[in-house]
């Protein structure tokens, strides 16, 4: 049962990733990977209110397994992240590439706080 659940998750994650990374890039442009980045801080975010949640006992380890590693596992992208940073510095644009470490590591861990934060208020 736990396999469907992570299943189940991905499911939906995959593609909320996709149309949202096109949805932001269509807005912000191209020259920054902005779809990426805001999945990956969306995604830390919602990770950390679900564990502080299952943390707190107010939900379950199944709600964890679909929403944490099915929904947000798929939701984020580390090889993405990865990729586009690469292409930034490969292009010649290095500063941007070393912002998108920066930023995405620091709000990526500020989000997670947060979200861990929010579940000890709300639940805690």
């Amino acid at each position: 049962m736990n396999w469907l659940l992570v299943v189940a998750g991905a499911m939906a994650g995959a593609p909320l990733r996709f149309l949202t990374d096109r949805f932001v890039q269509s807005r912000l442009g191209t020259a920054f990977p902005w779809g990426t980045f805001t999945v990956n801080v969306v995604g830390s975010l919602v990770l950390g209110l679900v564990t502080g949640a299952v943390a707190a006992g107010a939900a379950s380890s199944s709600l964890h397994l679909l929403l944490g590693t099915g929904l947000c596992g798929a939701l984020t992208t580390y090889s993405t992240f990865s990729y586009e940073t690469l292409r930034l510095a490969a292009d010649g644009a290095r500063w941007r590439a070393a912002a998108n470490v920066a930023a995405s590591v620091a709000a990526g861990l500020a989000a997670v706080f947060a979200g861990v934060a929010s579940a000890r208020v709300l639940w805690g």
